[in-house]
């Protein structure tokens, strides 16, 4: 296993992240773009790291849209890609389903169009109804726009017996107006409904890591996202080093109470990060320190110290996982990290 595993602080990097890893699987929402829009500091940084060498690969939990038009989406943003170098839950969903059902069988499909096109290029027939006699029960992000009449009919299906399989259980999705629900707060419906469970594919999951790695090819492969329930922890579930960047839903209390599974191999605050080495973070007895800044526990609470030069206040918030993660050791750490938080302004 990947010494993550065990991370008891974020590691350093001497060369430039885009240089030590063969390809960057990048997640989208909350990394590359939010609401549509591109995240500041995306499109350069992406830019200057393929020129690089640096392989780019779009994975996302998200499985509304195709690849064709995620691909075209970035492109116009001024990320160029191919449909080839998006991979998306559907498909990993679409794939998970296929080995298990003939080819030709009817899916009764909760969810858009990106997920139906996936289910077709594995041979399976997507469906609308609960009467038009699916073999299963696909279930995606629709949008914020699905008929609550979809939910009553993956329902219907379900209560008769059916599979029911599920691209991905994020609660939440980031919107150019904030925190919105996700698919998983839809799977939540039918779940509440119907009592069942369903068989999801996407991160964190081994399925969705099945996909990506067949679909990459990456030898040294580094995960990139703004998520610990599902970037970090597939990353974690994989085997392979992760970066945490901070322009989506996780913050700075979030990162300091991960658990094992949740912690990231480097932190940055965007995607500016690939294109530098990492800073290292050292200990000496119960003292953890990182460029300018120092970090300890005292009576419960995370202390921080130091910053008084230019360095950069991730630097600290670095420190602070320091402390943090080896308090907490394998589990998740409960000290009070308000005021030094609060010292760094995140």
């Amino acid at each position: 296993m990947s010494d993550q595993q065990y991370a008891s602080r974020p590691r350093g990097s001497r060369t430039a992240l885009s240089e030590a890893y063969d390809t960057a699987l990048l997640d989208l929402d909350g990394v590359v773009y939010a609401g549509g829009q591109a995240i500041v500091h995306a499109v350069e940084s992406l830019g200057t790291a393929r020129d690089g060498g640096m392989r780019l690969a779009y994975v996302t939990n998200n499985a509304l849209r195709t690849p064709d038009a995620v691909a075209e989406h970035l492109t116009e943003l001024g990320v160029p890609a191919e449909p080839a170098d998006v991979i998306t839950s559907a498909q990993a969903v679409a794939r998970l389903m296929s080995d298990q059902l003939p080819s030709g069988a009817r899916v009764l499909v909760i969810g858009g169009e990106g997920l139906r096109v996936a289910l077709r290029e594995r041979g399976l027939v997507p469906v609308d109804s609960a009467d038009d006699e699916p073999a299963a029960v696909a279930q995606g992000y629709g949008g914020p726009d699905m008929a609550w009449g979809r939910f009553a009919e993956a329902s219907y299906a379900i209560a008769r017996g059916l599979p029911w399989f599920a691209s991905n259980t994020d609660l939440t999705i980031p919107s150019a107006r904030g925190i919105a629900p996700g698919n998983g707060a839809a799977v939540e419906v039918v779940r509440i409904a119907t009592g069942a469970e369903p068989r999801v594919a996407g991160k964190p999951l081994p399925p969705m890591h099945r996909e990506t790695v067949l679909r990459t090819g990456a030898e040294r492969p580094l995960v990139v996202g703004d998520r610990l329930d599902t970037d970090i922890e597939g990353a974690f579930n994989g085997g392979v080093d992760s970066l945490l960047v901070l322009t989506g839903v996780t913050d700075a209390a979030r990162l300091l109470a991960a658990g094992p599974h949740h912690r990231p191999t480097y932190v940055d605050r965007d995607l500016r990060g690939l294109l530098t080495g990492q800073p290292e973070v050292t200990v000496a007895g119960e003292v953890f320190r990182c460029g300018d800044w120092t970090a300890f526990v005292r009576e419960e609470a995370l202390v921080l110290e130091g910053g008084d030069g230019d360095g950069d206040v991730l630097d600290g918030l670095r420190a602070l996982c320091g402390a943090a993660w080896t308090f907490a050791g394998e589990g998740s750490c409960g000290l009070d990290a308000g005021k030094a938080i609060a010292v760094l302004g995140l």
